[in-house]
């Protein structure tokens, strides 16, 4: 069970009046660290557990990577480019950890992401939504608008660049995600990036299985794993 706040920040949605259900308040509001992205996610959904605990059957952790750690993402903010692309990659020596790197030299000349999360709202029969805090786009954004626009498609893309994902139950991603923050540790001991001002996530069944949830080998029992075009079609309502 999350441990919760006594004095919720009111819930204020970025599209309010637009069918968006009012889950989270501003992403400035936020408990959210640079370059954690699965932390800032766990966070997420620890605040709709605590404040708005019947919409959190509706909430996925959605986990975004590939077998080659390298996913192209646009409309971050992080991009430098017009179009936002970004492609973080954890550098082979560990020294420099997400480093921006020049690839799809043809399509992009840009960079991508070693994996990527975000929060998914989809209630049956209603549009879902996702809650980015790392894109331009607003807080929250309606899913079809999110995945034209962040992953476009994967046709334009060499396959071993195509993006998987792991959708994840919020409550099961509550219950069990756990990091020790490991991998943001450079062989000396420093940090690559400061980490969150608060302690270690870890559960009840592991102090750190980050990996399992990253990986988008199907046979490891989280959730589900879905290509861009399953993605779209389970989740897409029209």
């Amino acid at each position: 069970m999350a441990a919760c706040e006594s004095n919720p920040t009111s819930f204020i949605s970025a599209q309010r009046g637009k069918g968006v259900p009012e889950l989270l308040p501003l992403a400035s509001e936020c408990v959210a660290t640079p370059y954690y992205c699965e932390e800032n996610v766990w966070k997420l959904c620890e605040y709709v557990e605590c404040h708005r605990r019947e919409t959190l059957p509706n909430c996925f952790a959605v986990f975004i990577s590939n077998d080659k750690r390298a996913v192209p993402l646009w409309r971050q903010k992080a991009g430098r480019s017009e179009d936002k692309l970004v492609i973080w990659r954890v550098s082979p020596n560990r020294e420099g950890s997400r480093t921006i790197v020049p690839v799809f030299r043809e399509v992009m000349k840009k960079s991508p992401e070693d994996y990527h999360a975000v929060v998914m709202y989809s209630e049956p029969g209603s549009k879902a939504v996702v809650y980015d805090l790392d894109s331009e786009l607003p807080f929250p954004t309606f899913f079809h608008k999110y995945v034209t626009e962040t992953f476009r498609t994967d046709e334009v893309l060499k396959p071993e660049y195509h993006r998987y994902f792991r959708v994840v139950p919020a409550e099961q991603f509550l219950r069990i995600f756990a990091s020790d923050r490991s991998h943001m540790l450079k062989e000396d001991g420093s940090w690559l990036k400061p980490p969150p001002n608060y302690p270690p996530i870890v559960s009840q069944v592991s102090q750190n299985n980050l990996e399992n949830f990253i990986s988008m080998n199907p046979n490891v029992d989280l959730g589900h794993v879905y290509t861009l075009k399953q993605l779209v079609a389970q989740f897409h309502v029209t």
